[in-house]
């Protein structure tokens, strides 16, 4: 029982790798158009019912894990991939050039042999190699016109969407329009 609990416990921890790969995949070779759908996020909402920011987690680990430990992703390695939060974190680091090149060789074993919780991932990262780059936040037009973009989409989604009432979309789409009128 104690061996297959174990082995229970690396499939489940492993799993967020192979939806990794295959959500990759999907949105590498445009499959969700063929599959009807006019997004890969539209795609990941309504068939897999993951939201963008989730999808783009997953891709984007997996993207960190097979380009730094191939043999994971292949299987073979005898143990499981660290949990998700914690490649998240470090392909999230390494995107905001918080992670050196030399980084993940360096925190390999470490990693891989007792995973750390992502906030000791977080505060090894910051006494390694620097606290997290502030971000500045943008000036006012920018934010404006990032809203009003954010705000077209969900008005577009909702037009495209027969559950959304009529009515929704429409206020959807005049929100849209205020906003273009407050970058104006």
């Amino acid at each position: 029982m104690r061996r297959r609990v174990l082995e229970c416990a690396r499939q489940f921890k492993s799993s967020w790798v192979e939806l990794g790969r295959m959500l990759s995949e999907v949105k590498r070779a445009s499959l969700w158009r063929e599959w009807g759908h006019a997004s890969f996020d539209a795609y990941c909402a309504r068939e897999l019912f993951i939201r963008k920011q989730t999808a783009e987690k997953l891709t984007m680990s997996y993207g960190f894990i097979e380009r730094h430990e191939p043999s994971l992703v292949r299987g073979e390695e005898p143990r499981p991939a660290p949990s998700f939060e914690v490649i998240e974190m470090l392909s999230r680091a390494e995107a905001a050039g918080r992670l050196p090149q030399d980084g993940w060789s360096e925190m390999r074993e470490e990693i891989l042999e007792r995973p750390p919780s992502p906030a000791a991932l977080n505060r090894q990262l910051s006494e390694r190699y620097g606290p997290a780059p502030r971000v500045e936040p943008l000036p006012q037009e920018g934010r404006l016109r990032k809203l009003a973009s954010m705000a077209h989409r969900l008005a577009s989604a909702c037009s495209g969407d027969d559950d959304v009432p009529r009515a929704v979309a429409e206020r959807a789409q005049a929100l849209a329009e205020d906003l273009d009128d407050l970058v104006r």
